[in-house]
């Protein structure tokens, strides 16, 4: 199906990291427009190894978009009540560290008699002091890809979502072009005689001048004149086949499969200057009209196609 550019989608998975403690890992895919696969990560220390499994993922998936994944995990509090009874689930105590730690601030205080001793709090988070569980590395890596092509799958899903909505969009802007020229075709013949009988009175008015005219030089220059906005001014046949044909290539485009925005950005383009050839060549205040709607309905088009994939 045609997908959007934008979209969202999370996942969790739980990882265990010893002592009965579980922590919650967070992984969220956000994706924005783009003219090209634009691929960023915010992956905490312990996730970072998961990085070329979830490239990888998303490069196989998407083609166009600004994708960033984020990861963030935090102890499951259930599980860390169960384990508080348990010290070395809550962290285990360096004791070389600590040694250290207590000779530093031995000597510390000799050098600096009047230096207040650290607390308790101080001392825990020293590094090194508590060595708090972390899990297994590979457990980290597993649950962030898990987590990471779930959360991609949840992502394509509202992105696909998003594309059948902007399709149904783009469809009613090309059901109204297609009867905006409906109408005005059949009746640019008309509006043809109408300019023919005024260039043909102009002229006429020329011709009865020449009597008065020591020079056919003028005369001449002002048919030619005439005759050439004349002539370019009535070919309009060609702009309105082109204009139907290129809706007809918006259809086919909707219809399919796949990415299909830089195809459908490109049809914009082409619409657009067909609808400013018609106007350049309007013979009738109702066709500019038709022209200018058209230009809006395209400019329309334009903004839902920037989103589509």
């Amino acid at each position: 199906m045609i997908s959007s550019m934008t979209g969202y989608g999370s996942a969790s998975r739980q990882v265990s990291l010893g002592g009965g403690v579980v922590a919650d890992l967070q992984v969220e895919c956000r994706a924005v427009n783009s003219r090209f696969l634009d691929l960023g990560f915010r992956l905490p220390e312990e996730c970072r190894g998961a990085e070329p499994a979830l490239r990888e993922m998303a490069t196989q998936n998407l083609s166009r978009g600004k994708v960033e994944f984020r990861a963030a995990w935090r102890v499951n509090s259930a599980a860390a009540d169960q384990a508080k009874t348990n010290a070395h689930a809550l962290g285990a105590i360096n004791k070389e560290r600590l040694d250290a730690l207590y000779t530093l601030q031995e000597k510390a205080q000799v050098a600096f008699p009047k230096a207040s001793e650290l607390s308790i709090a101080e001392i825990l988070r020293w590094p090194g002091v508590v060595s708090e569980p972390r899990g297994e590395e590979d457990s980290w890596v597993a649950a962030t890809v898990e987590a990471g092509r779930a959360a991609l799958e949840s992502l394509m899903a509202s992105r696909r979502a998003e594309g059948k909505a902007l399709v149904q969009v783009l469809l009613n802007i090309t059901a109204k072009m297609r009867d905006i020229v409906k109408v005005i075709e059949p009746k640019v013949p008309e509006y043809v005689q109408q300019y023919q009988d005024k260039l043909t009175e102009r002229l006429a008015e020329a011709l009865a001048a020449q009597e008065q005219a020591k020079s056919g030089a003028e005369l001449m220059e002002r048919i030619r004149q005439e005759v050439v906005l004349y002539a370019v001014r009535i070919d309009v046949a060609e702009e309105f086949a082109r204009l139907k044909t290129h809706l007809q290539a918006v259809d086919v485009a909707l219809s399919g499969k796949g990415p299909v925005g830089k195809r459908l950005d490109f049809l914009m383009q082409e619409l657009n200057r067909e609808a400013n050839t018609l106007s350049s060549k309007s013979v009738s205040e109702e066709c500019t009209q038709a022209a200018l709607e058209l230009k809006l309905l395209i400019e329309q088009m334009r903004e839902q196609v920037q989103n589509l994939e």
